[in-house]
């Protein structure tokens, strides 16, 4: 391996331990999705394959946090070289500030048609598979047609997600917009429980459409015809030659180095930026041990000045102002880090030109490798859910603003501050393997945790994703876990850091990692926060 860690030290309440295979594994949050995509590799197809299939899998089988109107990024390790794939959609050519705050809006709205944007991931599905797959386009939704036409048992967590945003949401709801996300996703007004037995026949015939059509019906076909009439009908802006100019975008992936490794994220308009610049200023700075007070607060606070710079500076990469290479100057992390005292500051941004989601990553025996992540953003994203196709459509233009002086306000064909993150470890320009944590915001903070808890504090990647984590949410407000140590919560508070202990964890990220060692072996962690499941050939 890469680095050194003891394969048998678990720290952490854990409900799995290691999985090791050598011709192929997939980890993701949904077991069934796993299954469907290492099958795609035992069929002969490679790692690739294998993401697409468990990509397409997991937007039936966990719909509370993707769905076939989402968006994806994806890092690709391939014939000795990183890829990385940007399949988030822009802002639809009628979507402009001036409109929606004529509409009454002083922020974008969470749900209905305002937030949403071009569907990014039936694209980056077929450009992955275009430029590196193996197998033919179709076969990758075999699996997923099936669950979707033929039902499957709903896991547990997925099943407490999809009640938690019916009762948050659709429950108090009478807007008829919203009524099709009701008829698809409620059976006799209630949600699955775990266990119970789902079909999404609608899924099941888009999805077969979209295979048999290799996405064309999506973007400039039939199923384009019907988003366009259902958005004209009830209020939306897209139309369907906003579809049809759209294509995902191959991106060179940005990365630091960090104590002798890279850490490699998908530039902006993603904010993978901001984990590499709170790695940047944590390099800096010493660090003892993941339970030490000096070392967690150090790690809040360097999160904290990553953050507020990334939401003042990442936007569309066309509208940014300061450069990629600006924000990751070491320089500018060694004069951040110069803020960090002993108690909690309340953060502004610098200025650098000084000086419900899914993650799923896969590796096959050829050397290949892949970290994929996909969402909806919010749950159930917009609430939108176009008639007779299963089309749930994403609410990623909420992390756009309605400010026309700032970097990231809504405009025609501009994309959106993204928060879908994929990450992926090397060393001396050689594979280590991916990594992410799902979630939101937590998600760069999730990068940050998991990667000290792996290079820093050398925890295998079981033990690294079982650790307790916490949670930057604002000013001086920190969450952390009920398993967080009670002397670590005490001295953070004395050092002036406003904490909250939260009595469940699925907001603290769902991760997964895949590694592979000087002998080509794999090894897999999965989140136990979520249903994760690492299937290993």
């Amino acid at each position: 391996m890469s680095f050194e860690f003891d394969a048998l030290k678990y720290s952490y309440a854990s409900r799995r331990s290691l999985v090791y295979g050598r011709r192929g594994m997939v980890s993701t949050s949904q077991p069934l999705a796993a299954q469907a995509g290492l099958d795609m590799i035992k069929k002969g197809g490679n790692a690739i394959d294998a993401a697409i299939a468990t990509a397409i899998c997991l937007t039936v089988l966990e719909p509370t946090s993707n769905g076939i109107g989402g968006d994806c990024f994806a890092l690709v390790w391939t014939n000795d070289k990183l890829y990385g794939l940007n399949a988030s959609g822009h802002a639809p050519e009628l979507a402009t500030a001036q409109y929606i705050k004529e509409q009454g809006h002083t922020q974008m709205p969470v749900h209905g048609w305002i937030p949403v944007t071009v569907p990014g991931c039936v694209s980056g599905w077929i450009e992955l598979s275009k430029r590196f797959g193996k197998l033919d386009f179709e076969e990758l939704f075999e699996p997923a047609i099936e669950y979707a036409q033929n039902g499957y048992p709903v896991s547990p967590i997925i099943s407490k997600l999809w009640r938690d945003e019916y009762e948050g949401f659709f429950k108090n709801t009478n807007d008829k917009l919203y009524d099709e996300w009701k008829r698809v996703f409620l059976n006799d007004g209630n949600t699955p429980c775990a266990g119970d037995v789902w079909t999404l026949k609608d899924h099941a015939k888009t999805l077969k459409e979209i295979a048999e059509t290799k996405g064309e019906s999506f973007y400039r076909g039939d199923l384009a015809d019907k988003i366009d009439k259902y958005s004209r009908e009830t209020g939306g802006l897209i139309r369907k030659e906003d579809l049809a100019k759209y294509k995902a975008e191959w991106v060179e992936p940005i990365s630091t180095s960090y104590k002798g490794y890279e850490i490699n994220e998908i530039p902006p308009n993603g904010h993978g930026i901001v984990a590499l610049m709170a790695l940047n200023i944590m390099e800096g700075l010493e660090v003892k041990t993941h339970e030490d007070a000096d070392t967690v607060h150090k790690q809040i606070e360097a999160m904290k000045l990553a953050f507020v710079d990334g939401q003042r500076y990442v936007a569309d990469n066309r509208y940014m102002k300061v450069t990629k290479e600006e924000l990751l100057s070491k320089n500018y992390a060694a004069n951040r880090s110069k803020l960090i005292g002993q108690n909690a500051i309340m953060p502004e941004y610098g200025d650098p030109s000084c000086g419900g989601t899914v993650y799923l990553c896969s590796a096959d025996g050829e050397g290949n490798m892949v970290s994929f992540i996909q969402s909806n953003y919010c749950s159930f994203g917009s609430g939108i859910v176009v008639p007779n196709t299963g089309i749930a459509l994403h609410n990623r233009g909420n992390n756009f603003n309605l400010d026309e002086n700032s970097e990231n306000c809504i405009a025609p064909n501009k994309k959106p501050y993204h928060t879908i993150i994929p990450g992926f470890l090397t060393k001396d320009n050689k594979p280590v393997g991916p990594f992410g944590v799902m979630g939101g915001f937590m998600q760069p903070q999730g990068h940050l945790q998991v990667i000290m808890n792996m290079i820093d504090f050398k925890m295998n990647p079981q033990e690294a994703l079982d650790a307790p984590r916490w949670q930057w949410v604002g000013e001086k407000k920190i969450q952390v876990e009920r398993s967080f140590p009670f002397a670590l919560t005490e001295e953070l508070l004395r050092r002036g850091h406003e904490i909250t202990v939260l009595t469940e964890s699925t907001s603290m990220g769902r991760g997964q990692i895949i590694m592979r060692d000087e002998n080509g072996t794999l090894v897999g962690g999965s989140e136990p926060r979520t249903d994760g499941f690492v299937a290993s050939w």
